[in-house]
């Protein structure tokens, strides 16, 4: 056992002085070298050094470079303290709070509403001019339509029941009353049937 710590201690000397045997040689160099051999080493030298596991390309170049890979790679640190802040932010409203997206956009709309109302009720007292919001008008023709395409679709699924109710198509009736875990639920078992 103490041979072996012995060889053990021979061998890391070893590779000490081989580590600094090539430190010294590299730093007695002969001064014959040329300026274009020393600046190529150290230019491979820094390359080398800034990428992180032998990558051919720099990490802001994998990421796609551009302003989200300063964001992620911490360049601009508002920016990305900022990020970092809205996210843990909406993380924080939805999984911790339990509030609901439906219920967030609401009350976004109703402090909207509110703001718009103060600010068309203040501009008078304080000489400014009223916010400008537009009128909006939905065409007639696009809103019958669509009621018309969706008044034809409800009325064929209506036909359809009343066949299967009715029993007149025995393969309909048990496909949708017998199989309701296959469709998961009896209107998506009404339409596949209904697209067959």
């Amino acid at each position: 056992m103490a041979e072996h710590h012995e060889h053990e201690e021979v061998k890391g000397e070893s590779l000490l002085e081989k580590i600094s045997g090539k430190i010294h040689d590299h730093d007695s160099s002969s001064s014959s070298d040329s300026d274009n051999e020393k600046t190529s080493a150290s230019d491979s030298l820094k390359s080398k050094v800034f990428r992180l596991f032998g990558r051919e390309k720099p990490i802001h170049h994998v990421l796609g470079g551009g302003k989200p890979a300063d964001v992620f790679l911490w360049r601009n640190k508002k920016i990305s303290a900022s990020t970092l802040g809205v996210a843990t932010a909406i993380w924080v409203l939805f999984e911790l709070l339990e509030y609901h997206l439906l219920t967030l956009v609401c009350h976004f709309l109703i402090l909207g509403l509110a703001v718009l109302f103060l600010w068309s009720n203040a501009s008078t007292f304080i000489n400014k001019s009223p916010p400008k919001i537009p009128q909006v008008h939905i065409p007639e023709k696009p809103v019958l339509e669509f009621a018309s395409a969706l008044r034809v679709e409800i009325n064929r699924a209506f036909a359809l029941l009343r066949d299967i109710a009715s029993g007149r198509d025995l393969k309909k009736f048990l496909s949708v009353c017998c199989f309701p875990f296959i469709f998961c639920s009896f209107p998506l078992g009404i339409y596949w049937l209904y697209d067959q």
